[in-house]
């Protein structure tokens, strides 16, 4: 019977240590798992905007590549109405994350400055002039869309639609801070610049 305790008693440390060796592994496993699966949920986000901005401009074209060819078969030129839509916000895919998987903390080192994501643009031509042997090609309508493009993409810095995305940083951050809570994990953003983004967001500690 003495024996019997024994082998008994043994097997219970046996088993404890067994369990707290495999046991302890897989949920620390499963814990980093999570961390893994939630900065990729985040990332996979890729690209969030948050601010939109209409625009309508006037863009006057003339072709003066070909000087000397348009004295002899005319000039081409064009005024173009330009519609376009911008979207900016934010890049999540160059968000810096790592976890602290002790603490279920996901620490945010590095936020991105707001851009142009996307722009929508529709072009009218309206006094459409050709030179009597130089018309337009369809090349030169590519190279018009295009110049119309950057002219809108020019107008961006000074429109203040990155200052109005800058604003909107924090509410990005706390929308990644409640996707965190979702599985009890907490976001820590203490680490971010202050000087590169807006104030606000440096006053949490």
């Amino acid at each position: 019977m003495e024996y019997l305790f024994i082998g008994l008693a043994v097997g219970a440390v046996l088993a404890y240590f067994i369990f707290a060796r495999f046991g302890g592994s897989g949920k620390k496993e499963r814990v980093n798992s999570q961390s893994v699966i939630l900065i990729e949920k985040i990332r996979s986000v890729c690209k969030f905007i948050t601010v939109e901005g209409d625009f309508s401009e006037i863009f006057y074209y003339e072709n003066v590549k070909d000087k000397w060819l348009n004295l002899i078969l005319g000039k081409k030129k064009a005024l173009v109405l330009i519609e376009a839509k911008a979207h900016i916000g934010f890049d999540l895919t160059k968000v810096k994350m790592s976890s602290d998987t002790k603490n279920r903390t996901i620490v945010l080192t590095n936020f991105p400055h707001p851009e142009l994501l996307t722009i929508e643009t529709d072009f009218k031509y309206y006094d459409k002039k050709e030179g009597w042997a130089n018309p337009f090609t369809a090349g030169d309508l590519t190279e018009i869309n295009q110049e119309a493009k950057k002219h809108i993409v020019d107008k961006i810095p000074e429109s203040g639609l990155l200052q109005e995305a800058s604003k909107q940083a924090l509410e990005t951050i706390q929308l990644m801070e409640k996707l965190v809570e979702t599985i009890n994990w907490k976001l820590d953003y203490t680490a971010l610049d202050v000087d590169n983004i807006p104030k606000e967001i440096g006053s949490k500690k």
